[in-house]
C-alpha cells in the first residue's frame, strides 16, 4: 500500500504509510492522527500504518452532536472498508482504546489482534464522577479549564522540562479541536469506560492491555483486571511511562508493539518479557 493522505467518502481524513499488514492506530480525546508520528517512522518498515481524525478531531467532521461509541466505531468499519482492507491489527490508545474495544465486539471479523494502550476499565464511582466534574468545567469554560493538570499527568515532569515545544504543540492540538467534538468526546471518554464490559469476554482476538506504570488515570489496574477478562488477553505495563507514552517513549512503546503483533501465535515471543517493563501474570 502506497503512502498518501485523503479523506474517505464520509469525510474521515486519513494517512497511510509504510508496507506490510495493516495496523489502524487510533488515537485519544483531544489529540489527531499526528500523536502517532514516533510510531509511523519506527515502524513502516514492517507494517502498512493508518493514522486518522476521530470524529470531530483533526479535519474529520462531527457529523453528529449526540456521538455514541458505535458511531466512532462506525467511523473506523467506513474507513476500512473505503480503504479495502478487510483484517487489520487495531490498535487504540487512551479514548481511542474505548472505540478499539467496541469495534473488536461489533466487527470481530475485521480485527487481527488488538491493542489497548493507556485505556480505560470499570473505573471508582468516585474517579467516574470527578472526570464527570472536568468535562462539565470544559462545558462552561472551553478545552483549556483543565489543560494544564492535563498535561502534567500525560507527560512526566523530566520530559517536559526537556521538550516544551513538544508541549506547546500538544497544548495547541487540543485547543485547536472543534469545541462541540472535544465535548462529546471527553464525556464519552468520562462515562463509557464499562460501556459493553459484560461483552469483552466475547473478543477473540489475541489482545495486549498495556499501559504506563506512573499513568494515574489509565492505571496498572485497570489493565490487568480487562486483560484478566479477555479470552487471549495480556497485560503489560511499562515501567515508569505516564499516559502518553507513545510520543514521550515511541522506541520502547515501538518495541512492545513489534514483538506482540509480529509473534506467531503460541509462540513463546508472544509472552518475552521487555526490558525496563513488567509482565502482568494473570
Amino acid at each position: 500500500m502506497s503512502n498518501r493522505t485523503g479523506k474517505s467518502p464520509a469525510g474521515t481524513a486519513y494517512t497511510v504509510i509504510g508496507e506490510g499488514e495493516a495496523v489502524v492506530l487510533i488515537h485519544g480525546v483531544g489529540l489527531d492522527h499526528s500523536i502517532w508520528g514516533g510510531q509511523c517512522e519506527g515502524l513502516k518498515s514492517a507494517f502498512s500504518l493508518i493514522t486518522y481524525d476521530m470524529l470531530g478531531h483533526g479535519q474529520s467532521p462531527l457529523q453528529n452532536d449526540n456521538a455514541t461509541l458505535e458511531d466512532y466505531a462506525e467511523q473506523l468499519l467506513e474507513l476500512l472498508q473505503h480503504l479495502h482492507i478487510s483484517k487489520a491489527h487495531i490498535v487504540g490508545f487512551s479514548m481511542g482504546g474505548l472505540v478499539a474495544r467496541v469495534f473488536a465486539i461489533r466487527y470481530p471479523q475485521y480485527v487481527g489482534k488488538l491493542v489497548i494502550m493507556g485505556s480505560v476499565f470499570n473505573r471508582s464511582d468516585a474517579v467516574r464522577n470527578a472526570i464527570i466534574r472536568r468535562t462539565e468545567e470544559v462545558a462552561v469554560h472551553g478545552a483549556n479549564a483543565n489543560l494544564q493538570t492535563a498535561l502534567e499527568r500525560w507527560f512526566s515532569p523530566e520530559y517536559r522540562a526537556a521538550s516544551p515545544g513538544q508541549i506547546d504543540q500538544v497544548r495547541e492540538l487540543v485547543l485547536g479541536n472543534d469545541p462541540q467534538g472535544y465535548l462529546n468526546a471527553y464525556r464519552l471518554f468520562a462515562g463509557a469506560d464499562n460501556y459493553l464490559a459484560s461483552q469483552v469476554t466475547s473478543i477473540q482476538s489475541p489482545t495486549l492491555v498495556m499501559t504506563g506504570e506512573l499513568d494515574p488515570g489509565s492505571t496498572p489496574a485497570m489493565a490487568a483486571e480487562l486483560a484478566a477478562q479477555l479470552p487471549n488477553g495480556r497485560c503489560q505495563i511499562l515501567a515508569g511511562q505516564r499516559h502518553m507514552m507513545p510520543m514521550e517513549s515511541p522506541q520502547l512503546v515501538n518495541q512492545v508493539l513489534l514483538e506482540f503483533l509480529q509473534a506467531k501465535p503460541g509462540s513463546q515471543a508472544a509472552r518475552t518479557q521487555i526490558p525496563v517493563s513488567t509482565e502482568v501474570s494473570l
